[in-house]
């Protein structure tokens, strides 16, 4: 018998091409922030005493626990922080989806889902969106170990058909399963389902600073629920590792959560961008969705995505693509600054020898 065979073995996650060092790329395949984290975090950051280094963090990451749930309007008590929302979703799926039912999520969405599922060796079954990539309600509406929604959805881009009903309408079809609305991208557009934590007990609502908040290389996450919700989320991290983030994090998100006229004023940039961008890939030819999201998704009308994805590498200009089924002719594309997006805008025309 040889140890291979007590090996789990699974499909890891695959994240966005990264460049080498010293690389000079317009990276737009990874959905970060185009802008750098308020000056405030810079402000905090030299401040951080090294001799603080030697003691143990917060386990529950206070007081940043505390300043998310005021920013909120919850209590510490409702909040739980992660390193990343990554950690705060893997988490949940080892804390919530202990059911021989399978948890649903669509077939088309984040791509961390079914690896989660894979690992901790969760039933799951993957729900197709509609042929115009919308999640369709009542799908849901049937027996489960769970339910995970992105909202807005990635790699498309798009809030869910129906808003805060729809979403409602399915946490009232599953009151003995949790549902998780990711909100990874909420600050970019769509309504947060953080107002339906006060009338459903089941509701696990994530969120991340990595995109609004330029911390996609600090990594803070956190979730939002009902305090019984929280309580056995801090169970189960409590039993894997209490010491998740380290006090120079907490102080630097302390600082970018305390800054609300430059998060609102780059995210508002963003979006501007994204508009223009919209626009510029529709008069070349693309099929554009509404994006509400950081990044656009799109396909050509003539030329293959795999195509045009590997004619922008070249040129140094890093999108995503995804050899998928139903999805491999689109691209996903980070809204960058507006000079990056110029470039893109360029590079394309090149391309299309428009």
């Amino acid at each position: 018998m040889s140890w291979e065979e007590n090996v789990r073995r699974v499909v890891p996650y695959t994240p966005g091409k990264q460049p080498k060092a010293g690389e000079k790329v317009i990276k737009l395949n990874t959905n970060e922030f185009p802008y750098a984290p308020s000056p405030k975090v810079r402000e905090a950051l030299s401040k951080i005493d090294p001799e603080e280094f030697r003691l143990y963090p917060s386990t529950t990451a206070e007081p940043l626990t505390s300043a998310i749930a005021d920013y909120y309007g919850f209590k510490a008590d409702e909040v739980f922080v992660g390193v990343g929302s990554d950690d705060v979703l893997s988490m949940a799926f080892l804390t919530f989806f202990h059911s021989k039912l399978p948890v649903l999520f669509a077939d088309i969405t984040y791509s961390f889902y079914d690896v989660w599922a894979e690992v901790y060796g969760i039933p799951y079954e993957t729900i197709p969106l509609s042929s115009k990539f919308q999640l369709v309600k009542e799908d849901y509406f049937r027996a489960n170990g769970g339910i995970v929604i992105a909202n807005p959805n990635a790699p498309t881009s798009l809030c869910i058909n129906g808003g805060l009903s729809a979403l409602e309408e399915i946490l009232q079809k599953n009151p003995d399963s949790v549902v998780i609305i990711d909100e990874a991208y909420i600050d970019f557009g769509g309504e947060t389902a953080l107002p339906l934590i006060r009338k459903y007990d089941n509701l696990l609502v994530v969120r991340t600073f990595s995109k609004s908040r330029a911390f996609a290389g600090v990594r803070i996450g956190f979730a939002i629920g009902n305090k019984k919700l929280i309580g056995y989320l801090n169970d189960v991290k409590f039993s894997v590792n209490s010491y998740t983030m380290g006090r120079p994090v907490i102080a630097l998100g302390l600082a970018a959560l305390s800054d609300e006229e430059y998060f609102k004023e780059s995210t508002k940039r963003v979006i501007n961008t994204r508009e223009r961008t919209k626009k510029e890939l529709s008069g070349l030819g693309f099929n554009v969705l509404d994006s509400q999201t950081n990044f656009v998704f799109c396909s050509h009308s003539a030329k293959r995505a795999s195509d045009i994805f590997e004619e922008l590498k070249k040129r140094n200009i890093y999108v995503r693509y995804f050899n998928k089924p139903r999805i491999d002719d689109h691209l996903r594309i980070t809204v960058g600054t507006d000079q990056e997006m110029e470039s893109l805008i360029t590079a394309l025309k090149e391309i299309l020898c428009l």
